[in-house]
């Protein structure tokens, strides 16, 4: 499909460093469209990335939802570490995402999200302008994609992917699932009953708060399935709930994004 990768600047001056130029103020998103062909306007997906880093899996996977007529936007949620590490799934790439996943925090990580909202709905790019967006996210991504929902007017759906540390904050402030009250969107689930994180038990916490808060949701436990199971370059990759959980995602977008 064709792509770009778009910069997108944020206000305020920061400290200049070799690496970053200004620190922060520059966040790199994937950004996968359909065919010029088929139309020059389309609903938004959001695409929050593993703790990987916007890698080659990640620019596969907004790939597959432009040739389902969205336009997908990942952004590089690492940026305020390092631009956009592309990390692989061996031992050897662990130290450096665990050094990017403890930077994360929830505040900031609202700002990046409602940075992206806000360029789909800009002059800056027409092509979404005034259409809906939705949010879909995997791992650590999931997590992201919930808070999200709780937090980032703009929105029209959302779909997480074992979503672990939903319960725990990162930084200061309430957990992703303390927040679900403010929940307005509805929300898919997909897990893996091999999962520890989040854990069977996890989920059922999660679903728990969606049903008190009165949120609209789905949430479908896979046989057989551990953390990582749509990603096909893990060890993990489970194809038969991979398949699945696309279908579901893609449903419900369709249902709540493009209608």
């Amino acid at each position: 499909m064709p792509s770009f990768w778009e910069n997108l600047r944020f206000a305020g001056d920061r400290e200049m460093d070799d690496l970053h130029g200004y620190e922060g103020s520059d966040m790199v998103c994937y950004v996968s469209h359909p065919n010029p062909s088929e139309g020059n306007s389309f609903p938004a997906i959001i695409v929050v990335q593993e703790a990987f880093g916007v890698n080659r899996h990640i620019e596969k996977v907004c790939d597959r939802f432009a040739q389902e007529g969205y336009i997908a936007v990942a952004p590089a949620l690492f940026h305020r570490e390092h631009p956009n590490p592309k990390l692989g799934y061996g031992d050897e790439d662990v130290p450096a995402r665990n050094q990017y996943m403890g930077a994360l925090k929830d505040d900031e990580l609202v700002e990046d999200i409602n940075q992206v909202i806000k360029w789909t709905q800009s002059d800056q790019f027409r092509r979404t302008n005034g259409q809906k967006i939705g949010i879909v996210g995997y791992c650590v991504g999931g997590r992201i994609t919930y808070l999200a929902a709780t937090s980032c007017p703009g929105l029209s759906a959302a779909s997480v992917y074992y979503p672990g540390r939903t319960l725990l904050p990162f930084g200061e402030g309430p957990a992703p699932i303390d927040l679900t009250s403010k929940i307005k969107i509805p929300v898919l689930g997909s897990f893996g009953d091999q999962d520890a994180n989040p854990s069977p038990d996890d989920v059922n916490t999660i679903e728990a708060k969606l049903k008190e808060s009165g949120v609209t949701y789905d949430f479908k436990m896979y046989a057989g399935a551990g953390h990582g199971f749509n990603c096909d370059d893990r060890g993990s990759y489970h194809e038969a709930s991979a398949n699945d959980a696309l279908s579901r995602t893609l449903a419900w977008f369709d249902k709540y994004v493009k209608n």
